[in-house]
């Protein structure tokens, strides 16, 4: 694990580009602490900045950039390429254009499969997460390259003329001619879902590569200062179909297949020359990662929990019985609200652009706390998104398939109804019902929830729903001034996609959004700013295929999501461990809000700050505030969105 930058101009400067690389290296230095490495190509321009984590190979022969034995290329390469041992023995049997290796590292690996296969071909056939900054010097073309699933971040973007591009926004902001100015359109979507969503960042003219995409420049390119169309190299839509052609009715074979595909990648991901673990919360998805990481392993796998003081949100028991049930060393890391206070004005730096998922607080104490004992913690990301466990899996062909035959009006009243009911007053009556339901009719939150199912009533179409219940804050506009509002309907957000049921559509859209652009981006920023790999089993090609060939009522069924996943589990886990409501990884905004953090976020909100965002409407933001001091409305989280971009601008020296 690592961080690039680099700087292409396209024709020589009159000043080495080594200072400023330096600089731009050194501004994430958190994702590689071990090493440093510069390099330049004068005669175009060009310079290549690296900062190294070392997990494989941890000898100078890893060291980046890298030049390949046939002296054609040179890569500075984030990530980990999980069959780069099998890609290795490939390119040895083929006989093309080796002539030995000098280290067992995977950067030295893809340097080689390059030269033999080249670049589109070699993208293919690695398996792992990467972001990649590779420059043919015989073609004289520049490559930046991102994983099938967007878990390495890539940005990039003009500035001053030249090309840049870094791991973070961090690096941009230290190259030679950097403003930064925001870009207003991000906004209103921004304040919908909590993070800077699709290719734009929250700079003018400063993109994200997306996942499964490449983008090749030219020397013309650079000097000409043009951005070139980006290349989808690998699409999850297209990966899905083709496994929905090869669908496996067979129950148990399916479920095979998938245990087999996962069983493959968890021993894949096991690879490191460093000490390694891994996050167990003791629910569905860690506990099934951890308990194929142990059948695979002769040594006890290290695992780790956080424990938190708030008993509503403290899931470390659970975790300690799938720990002790499967035999690992496990470590229960003790964090107090404190601990998650005294992070929250930090928030600002180590995620660069403003980011409001606020599960980021755990996310942040579990990988610190875990860097104290390992290098590398796997994870079970993604285990939602592929086998279908968020609740709107279950909720909307439920809600959807009544609501669309009632006429609007009459939904509408109904919405009105669900809110005459204080949004606590419904959790007690969950509270009180939880004593008598099956765990899987348990919702935590349950007036959060209908709170926002009431907001949703009004949509007129399934994808509308959808969108609704995806986002964070349904009605953003509101909170911005008119001439910033898009007037877009939320549906508009989503593509149409033929061929897919109502949920699998849904996944997908899940796997294309909400998984990049927050979980994704949300474990990266954590556990790097502490210098930990977080690996994600889920996120293997093969793992995704046999996800796909699941007939759906195999992920989704009897109102319960991740069924398969389950009774894989239950191979080798006691159902009674693991049935329980879901908690998610979550904080007590609410209370936090209205009590220690009432002065940071009363401070923010101060009419002066709020104006240095112009975009935003300043009336509506104190009334919320003001109806949330007074527990009049459940508005939390929304605030938190707004807490978050004041507290970016501030912190980066932003607005009027």
């Amino acid at each position: 694990m690592c961080g690039i930058t680099g700087i292409f101009r396209g024709v020589p400067g009159s000043q080495p580009l080594k200072p400023a690389l330096e600089q731009m290296a050194d501004a994430i230095v958190h994702r590689g602490p071990d090493d440093s490495g510069i390099w330049e190509e004068p005669s175009v321009g060009l310079g290549l900045g690296h900062r190294r984590l070392s997990i494989v190979d941890l000898s100078p022969a890893g060291h980046q950039p890298m030049l390949s034995g046939c002296g054609r290329f040179v890569l500075a390469f984030n990530g980990e390429i999980y069959n780069h041992n099998a890609l290795r023995r490939e390119l040895e049997s083929s006989g093309n254009a080796f002539t030995g290796w000098k280290g067992h590292s995977d950067t030295e690996t893809l340097l080689c499969a390059f030269t033999v296969w080249g670049v589109e071909k070699t993208l293919e056939m690695a398996t792992g997460m990467f972001a990649i900054a590779l420059w043919d010097r015989e073609e004289q073309t520049f490559t930046l390259a991102r994983d099938r699933f967007g878990e390495k971040p890539l940005y990039y973007g003009l500035v001053a003329g030249a090309l840049v591009f870094g791991s973070e926004l961090k690096a941009l902001q230290r190259a030679p001619g950097w403003r930064g100015e925001v870009e207003p359109s991000v906004l209103e979507n921004y304040l919908r879902y909590g993070c800077v969503s699709g290719q734009e960042s929250i700079f003018k003219d400063v993109f994200k590569l997306p996942a499964g995409c490449l983008l090749k420049f030219s020397v013309s390119d650079a000097r000409n200062g043009v951005l070139p169309g980006v290349v989808q190299w690998w699409s999850p839509v297209g990966a899905a179909r083709t496994a929905l052609e090869g669908r496996n009715n067979n129950p148990e074979m399916a479920l095979d297949n998938v245990e087999q595909a996962l069983v493959a990648s968890v021993g894949q991901q096991m690879a490191a020359d460093v000490p390694l673990g891994a996050f167990l919360s003791g629910g569905v998805d860690s506990s099934l990662i951890v308990a194929l990481m142990q059948s695979q392993s002769s040594q006890k796998i290290r695992t780790f929990s956080v424990g938190f003081d708030d008993p509503r949100y403290d899931e470390s028991e659970h975790a300690a019985a799938v720990a002790a049930h499967l035999g690992t060393e496990h470590t229960t890391l003790r964090a107090t609200s404190q601990m998650a206070l005294d992070l929250v004005p930090k928030l600002p730096e180590l995620y660069d652009e403003p980011f409001a998922d606020s599960s980021q607080l755990p996310t942040c104490l579990i990988s610190a706390l875990t860097r104290q004992h390992v290098t590398v913690a796997l994870s079970g990301d993604a285990g939602d998104e592929l086998f279908g466990g968020y609740n709107r899996y279950v909720w909307v062909p439920r809600v959807w398939g009544k609501l669309s035959r009632m006429p609007l009006p009459m939904r509408q009243a109904l919405g009105r109804m669900l809110k005459l009911v204080p949004s606590a007053g419904y959790d007690r009556l969950m509270y009180l019902g939880s004593k008598v339901l099956p765990s899987r009719y348990q919702i935590r939150t349950f007036g959060e929830k209908l709170y926002k199912l009431a907001d949703v009533l009004a949509c007129s179409s399934d994808r509308a729903l959808y969108g609704g219940l995806a986002s964070m804050n349904r009605h953003p506009e509101q909170l911005l001034r008119p001439d910033y509002r898009s007037g877009n309907p939320v549906e508009d957000l989503y593509p149409a996609l033929a061929g897919f049921d109502q949920v699998e559509w849904m996944m997908l859209m899940d796997t294309l959004n909400f998984m990049v652009d927050d979980v994704l981006l949300k474990v990266d920023r954590a556990s790097m700013a502490s210098s930990l790999e977080v690996r994600a089993p889920f996120l293997d090609p093969a793992v995704f295929a046999a996800a796909w060939q699941l007939p759906l009522d195999m992920r989704v069924r009897n109102g319960e999501g991740k069924w398969a996943l389950r009774q894989i589990l239950y191979r080798h886990v006691p159902r009674e461990l693991i049935e329980r409501p879901k908690m998610g990884f979550a904080i007590p905004l609410d209370d936090w809000l209205r009590g220690p953090l009432r002065e940071w976020a009363e401070d923010l909100l101060a009419e002066s700050n709020i104006n240095q965002v112009p975009q935003l409407d300043a009336g509506a933001v104190k009334k919320m505030w003001s109806a949330h001091v007074a527990n009049e409305g459940h508005f939390a989280q929304q605030l938190w969105i707004v807490l978050q971009l004041l507290a970016w601008f501030r912190h980066w020296g932003l607005g009027n």
